[in-house]
């Protein structure tokens, strides 16, 4: 059984060095409004030392991407630079075993958009995004033109949180608060967005991977159902109710616990979730995650663990 980790990153140092305000770098941690978010570890650098930790876990094949707070920040031009600089060194080491998720200035859409065709040329098979654009929804139209982009080449999107707007006003500094609960609510709100916005309607090719099972989506989906019945601003973009949505996202399965693995694949069904892993961060180990797919049966752990990623991405 082949294993594709889709949700799972590397850095560089060159990168950091491109680092800007708001965010801040602090003993080995990335701040943002006074909340760690972001733990360095020296895997997250070293391809080879990734190969081995897939090697010792069984994983096959590893969809690298960035992690937050990816190139929104500094400026146009700065962007632009640590955009270009990631996807190169990602392509450098695409191959069998590493394939790599492209990063777009998402602030700059004709640069973006230009970024994505450079990106898929050199090897990229798909594209990641955070929850929130430096503070701008997903489905904000200023980014209309990166999404048809996108939509018309057909790719796997991983929407990857980070920490949400007003960060620096909820006391999240304390606890790794902006990790546990801060990173879940913004893919919650990004997503439940996306669904009542009819962005699911516009874009039809490209198939969005909700990090960390979508964060509370699918716990939530009931009650987006009944706000949509009840209040007529939740239908103004959509006709059919939210859970209607579910077989046209998918998630990854990176939820920790197995009851909470069983409801996300009744909500979204087992042909839409994917594993992942998020190593190389503190949290993320490949075994640990495996292992609690495998307590699914046999069948829907074997789609998950590999089939519908080599599916999606056309591996």
């Amino acid at each position: 059984m082949k294993i594709v980790d889709v949700h799972t990153h590397m850095l560089s140092h060159e990168y950091l060095e491109l680092l800007a305000e708001p965010y801040t770098l602090v003993d080995g941690m990335v701040h943002r409004g006074g909340a760690p978010f972001l733990t360095l570890t020296p895997a997250m650098f070293d391809y080879d030392l990734r190969l081995a930790a897939m090697d010792a876990a069984g994983v096959d094949t590893a969809i690298v991407s960035l992690t937050c707070p990816s190139v929104y920040w500094g400026g146009e031009e700065l962007s632009l630079r640590a955009a270009r600089l990631v996807n190169d060194q990602m392509a450098a080491r695409s191959g069998d075993r590493i394939r790599f998720l492209a990063t777009l200035p998402w602030q700059y859409p004709d640069l973006a958009v230009a970024e994505l065709k450079r990106a898929v040329d050199a090897g990229a098979v798909g594209v990641m995004v955070l929850a929130n654009i430096d503070g701008a929804s997903l489905t904000d139209p200023r980014f209309t033109p990166v999404w048809e982009a996108v939509d018309l080449l057909g790719l796997p999107v991983l929407v990857h949180p980070t920490t949400p707007p007003g960060v620096e006003l909820m006391d999240m500094g304390r606890y790794h608060l902006a990790w546990s609960a801060g990173f879940t609510f913004d893919t919650t709100l990004a997503l439940s967005r996306m669904i009542l916005d009819g962005f699911f309607d516009r874009y039809t090719q490209l198939k969005i991977i909700a990090g960390h099972a979508g964060g509370y989506l699918p716990f939530l989906m009931g009650r987006l159902d009944v706000g949509h019945r009840t209040w007529e601003s939740a239908r103004a973009a959509i006709a059919e109710r939210p859970s209607g949505y579910t077989d046209r996202i998918y998630v990854d399965s990176i939820v920790y616990d197995p009851r909470a693995l069983d409801l996300t694949v009744s909500v979204f069904g087992a042909d839409n979730v994917l594993y992942g892993s998020d190593f190389p961060h503190k949290n993320g180990h490949m075994e640990e995650i495996i292992d609690l797919v495998r307590g699914l049966p046999g069948n829907q752990a074997e789609r998950i663990l590999g089939g519908n990623a080599e599916r999606i991405f056309r591996l």
